[in-house]
């Protein structure tokens, strides 16, 4: 009896010392205290009222641009315009997911008509070493259960990243890997000079998209809002030239997005939906990051700005100037361009470049963002509508705004004149229309409140 009743006696003080609310309403106590952090490359844009469109007079006459206060909440912008060696990073995951597929799928397969060995175990190595990720090794019950209940030799399976992926044909393992990667790349009949290069046709990316504004306002079943997108994410090299009939661009067209030396320059040639699959593909990134710590909490998804929110972080806290850089002129007191556009009746290199420039050129505004003007436009999240001034902005596009194809771009490029680099200048391109002077930023929801009171 007296080893019972110490035994409830302690009992009673473990539960006793576990919840220390006294019976008061505490709330449910986080793993962790919660703080926003800074996206790597972007800077934190502080929220609040301004007044959006032109204070001065139209000088092109479209009238679309009136005057208009607009509240927006503090979010996270790019400092710079995504640039190649950003958007490479991406093709390149695309890439290597699209091969280590073809490589598990043909592991898969060549396992099959394999003889075991004398002690029945398959064969290793070469095209082996790429199979599926097993997940019945080690598995968790819930792995298990994943693995019975929705892989089958039809669906896409784990894939297993551990193994480096073998680009050198001299390398190449056995006969089953050369087959997988033979049918990847350009035949020879197109191969230039005998080089044969990935096949850009085969680089799509799929993800889905929850239209949170229908299913909000309509409601019914969830799965009647998840879209599903499948595009090429490989830039339109050819706009180089294309967009230009009597110039010479063609150094452009071949290096611009394959060079090193355009690495930290904006990607151009992308459109709207190309665009909108990285943002899913940096959201995936990070979140698949995170998965790996300790009481992980996902991030907020990247996304493109809305057009107020574009137009608010390019204005730096400078409610009513013209430029990101304030009010006057497209040059310094010194005579010195402030931005990267088509100064001097058509003089295109007088402002240090012929084309676009880095990323990270001219100074900052006052957000610490480069380029709000000039070098290339932004696609925003923004619809455009020629029968109203402005459209409602919403941070993620439901079908109805996805199908309208014109798309604000703003900030004016290194070949438009200085009126498209004023912040309150609008215009639209077709989002299915890739550009050599379009690029794009991305921006992500701040989770909290900047003000301290």
């Amino acid at each position: 009896m007296n080893k019972a009743a110490i035994f409830a006696l302690l009992i009673a003080v473990f539960y006793s010392c576990g919840s220390n609310d006294r019976g008061e309403l505490v709330g449910v106590k986080a793993n962790k205290k919660w703080f926003s952090e800074k996206p790597y490359g972007m800077a934190l844009i502080p929220g609040g009222s301004f007044t959006m469109g032109k204070q001065d007079e139209d000088i092109v006459g479209t009238l679309n641009t009136p005057t208009k206060t607009v509240t927006v909440s503090p979010y996270f912008m790019d400092e710079t315009e995504i640039t190649n060696n950003e958007y490479k990073e991406f093709v390149f995951w695309v890439r290597d997911s699209i091969v280590r597929t073809k490589l598990a799928y043909q592991a898969e397969f060549a396992g099959l008509g394999a003889t075991p060995g004398p002690n029945g175990q398959l064969p290793s190595g070469g095209i082996q070493n790429y199979k599926f990720k097993d997940t019945l090794a080690n598995a968790t019950p819930y792995e298990k259960y994943m693995y019975d209940n929705y892989y089958s030799f039809d669906t896409i399976q784990p894939l297993d990243w551990s193994e480096e992926i073998i680009w050198k044909t001299a390398d190449f393992p056995d006969v089953d890997y050369v087959e997988v990667m033979d049918t990847l790349f350009i035949s020879r009949d197109n191969a230039i000079d005998g080089v044969r290069t990935f096949n850009t046709k085969y680089l799509k990316y799929k993800y889905t998209w929850f239209d949170r504004d229908n299913a909000a306002r309509k409601g019914g079943n969830r799965k009647d809002f998840v879209q599903t997108e499948v595009l090429n994410v490989y830039p339109d090299t050819t706009v180089w030239v294309k967009d230009f009939n009597y110039s010479y661009n063609d150094p452009m067209h071949q290096d611009y997005f394959y060079h090193q030396s355009y690495g930290d320059y904006p990607v151009v040639g992308v459109t709207w939906g190309q665009a909108n699959a990285f943002c899913n593909w940096r959201t995936k990134k990070k979140n698949i990051y995170l998965l790996g710590k300790k009481n992980a909490t996902q991030v907020p998804d990247f996304r493109l700005p809305t057009e107020a929110e574009w137009e608010y972080a390019a204005r730096g806290g400078l409610d009513f100037a013209t430029y990101p850089w304030g009010t006057g002129s497209t040059t310094s007191d010194r005579g010195c361009f402030l931005a990267n556009f088509k100064p001097v009746r058509g003089n295109y290199a007088v402002d240090g470049a012929l084309y676009t420039m880095e990323a990270k050129s001219f100074n900052a505004n006052d957000y610490g963002l480069y380029n709000m003007a000039g070098n290339v436009s932004e696609w925003t999240n923004t619809a455009y509508n020629l029968s109203s001034y402005y459209m409602a902005s919403t941070m993620n596009p439901n079908v109805e705004d996805r199908k309208n194809k014109r798309k604000i771009i703003r900030g004016g490029s290194w070949k438009d004149v200085a009126y498209y680099l004023e912040v309150a200048s609008r215009d639209y391109e077709y989002a299915d229309t890739a550009r050599s002077y379009i690029g794009f930023r991305t921006v992500q929801n701040y989770i909290g409140t900047t003000n301290k009171k």
